[in-house]
């Protein structure tokens, strides 16, 4: 990138308090697919970025809750894990950093799914943490992670409920196999859709859940179905 465009990285730089050597890596971190699958376009995408990026911050944010919650089971530090990393969160990571102003997209796919999309947004923000450890290694990562999740980190004084997690306490408690999880729909447009899951445990009548991704519709399900089952014990 070149002129008013080599500033936009500057200004994203001051953001994420980082100056690359390698701006490329930076690059690539910031164009969408779309862009790359040009037949003129002579550059890398963010899909390969991103896949690195996800490890990446999953190590250093297991490292940052093994160290801020000493007294913490497995359980309960996998649970504040899961919901440091999800897809959600990056996304408000990435909102906080105003980071869809700098992604590259083909104009189609500006209309269509806009630079406030949540997967785009969460894509674009993994991969920018592996530029950042490919650029200045662990460390540099690191601070940068501190920068933008030790408030949410501290945010949450005990760990977040996990519904599926249980339910399945609960089949197993009760001896009966595990929960099983149906998406049984699909709605809505492909770059937001609606998905609608069942669970079932034994013996028990099926409830359904929904959610703007599979995992929160059966997280819904769980809970409705534990809702139900307190009712039968009261």
């Amino acid at each position: 990138m070149a002129g008013a465009e080599e500033n936009t990285l500057d200004r994203l730089e001051d953001r994420i308090r980082h100056r690359f050597q390698r701006t490329q890596l930076l690059e690539h971190a910031l164009t969408h697919p779309s862009v790359a699958s040009n037949p003129g376009f002579r550059g890398g995408d963010y899909e390969r970025l991103e896949f690195l990026g996800d490890r990446v911050l999953g190590l250093v944010i297991a490292e940052m809750l093994f160290t801020e919650f000493p007294e913490e089971s497995e359980g309960e530090l996998a649970r504040r894990h899961a919901k440091l990393v999800r897809k959600e969160t990056l996304a408000s990571v990435a909102r906080d950093l105003d980071l869809g102003r700098f992604i590259r997209l083909e104009m189609g796919v500006d209309e269509r799914s806009g630079r406030n999309n949540p997967g785009l947004l969460a894509d674009a923000c993994e991969a920018v943490i592996a530029a950042l450890y490919l650029d200045g290694g662990l460390e540099a990562v690191k601070q940068f992670i501190a920068a933008n999740w030790q408030e949410r980190i501290e945010a949450d004084l005990a760990p977040p409920s996990d519904a599926k997690t249980e339910l399945q306490e609960w089949a197993q408690g009760h001896g009966l196999p595990l929960p099983r999880y149906v998406e049984v729909a699909r709605s809505g447009p492909a770059h937001a859709p609606t998905f609608t899951v069942s669970v079932e445990v034994d013996g028990r009548p099926t409830v359904e859940g929904q959610g703007r991704s599979k995992r929160d519709a059966e997280q819904e399900a769980a809970r409705a179905l534990l809702s139900l089952l307190s009712g039968e014990q009261t």
